[in-house]
């Protein structure tokens, strides 16, 4: 158990007794996400889901949507995400925000920058329910960020949604998916944010997956290098800031004393992966670990999204620190890491394979050098 490794552990890790997460990720998620349209009008080059202009005619509709979002309440997940391509794309956003608020459930939109969404009422998405809304920033400057996001004047409609977001009183995140082409854009961004004043910054590791390929993943050193100096900015900047698909984030915290509380006090649930505290659920209802894990393990339209969660093989394999192969299988940190099973998959063909980008060499690791990625499935 990662408990019973970080109390043996001696310095230089001297304040990290972590406890367990609060939740029990065998019994239910810490989010789900849901992808209710694949609409979009940007094209974005990291793009999980090649997003197009217009919405599938198999997606959801609004009667389908509520009876998800039951099933989402069944589950009882501590965050709940409607994501697109751009939600905004669909006319009944409001009445879905409605329904899922008035299940109990702590909504967040996750919308793309876009005229359509600089004319939404944010005081009406705020009515409707929405707690958070995440926004985009992939570039420091207005041309690297328009660059990144394919259409000229995304970033003036994202400072103009922050604007909307801070005249409704809607807290806002600010998203950014590092690459090869922007990772030593780090102290701009810095800059940026400081000014911004988000309520997270989350950093996500770009997976080679849909619109992005390997060339787009940044040196694992970089990375490193990234990584700590994210952890000793989230020391001072004035709000949170965690990683997505970049887990091994948790273990350059750990060995530098940060247990699994935030600077806020608040605990943070350690260990949550690809299919492990996380369900995506895409535009046609159809059951995954993440978005950027394509392994369909069943479809809410004839499927309880719980039953699945708790007892699929592909959640229960991934779920499995056991199960790991490579370094990511010996490494002692393997219970609040894991490493990313979603770029594991995309650069090895093995969910269960070690993650290429990162750089750490596991205190029991028995063999240098060894890989055990190939030739393996979840089911």
């Amino acid at each position: 158990m990662v408990t019973d490794f970080l109390s043996n552990m001696k310095p230089p890790f001297p304040n990290a007794a972590a406890k367990g997460p609060a939740f029990d990720f065998n019994d239910r998620p810490f989010v789900i996400i849901w992808e209710i349209t694949r609409a979009c009008a940007l094209a974005c080059r990291h793009c999980r889901a090649e997003a197009e202009a217009r919405a599938h005619s198999l997606q959801l509709n609004t009667e389908e949507g509520f009876r998800l979002i039951d099933q989402v309440k069944r589950a009882n997940p501590a965050l709940f995400i409607m994501t697109g391509g751009d939600p905004v794309m669909r006319r009944d956003l409001p009445q879905l925000a409605r329904y899922a608020t008035d299940q109990g459930l702590h909504v967040s939109l996750s919308p793309s920058a876009t005229p359509r969404l600089v004319n939404s009422d944010f005081h009406e998405l705020k009515r409707e329910g929405i707690q958070r809304i995440s926004l985009s920033i992939d570039g420091p400057t207005r041309e690297e960020h328009d660059a990144f996001r394919g259409v000229p004047g995304t970033w003036d409609w994202t400072m103009r949604a922050i604007e909307k977001a801070r005249e409704a009183d809607l807290p806002f995140q600010i998203n950014t998916t590092i690459t090869r082409g922007n990772i030593g854009r780090f102290d701009a961004f810095r800059e940026l944010l400081v000014k911004l004043k988000p309520a997270l910054w989350s950093v996500f590791l770009v997976v080679p997956t849909g619109r992005a390929t390997a060339a787009d993943m940044p040196d694992p050193d970089e990375l490193e290098d990234f990584l700590v100096g994210l952890y000793h900015y989230s020391l001072e900047a004035q709000f949170d800031v965690k990683t997505t698909e970049g887990p091994f984030y948790r273990r350059i915290q750990l060995q530098r004393g940060t247990t699994n509380q935030n600077r806020y006090g608040r605990q943070v649930p350690l260990g949550i992966n690809d299919g492990k505290g996380f369900v995506f659920i895409s535009h046609t209802g159809e059951i995954n670990p993440s978005g950027f894990l394509p392994f369909h393990a069943g479809n809410v339209r004839r499927d309880e999204l719980i039953d699945v969660y708790r007892t699929h093989p592909t959640f229960r394999h991934l779920r499995d620190a056991a199960a790991l192969r490579g370094k990511c299988g010996q490494c002692e940190f393997n219970t609040i890491c894991g490493g990313s099973r979603a770029r594991a998959y995309a650069m090895t063909g093995n969910p269960l394979g070690e993650d290429p980008l990162c750089v750490y060499q596991p205190v029991r690791m028995t063999r240098a050098g060894v890989s055990e990625n190939a030739g393996f499935a979840l089911a």
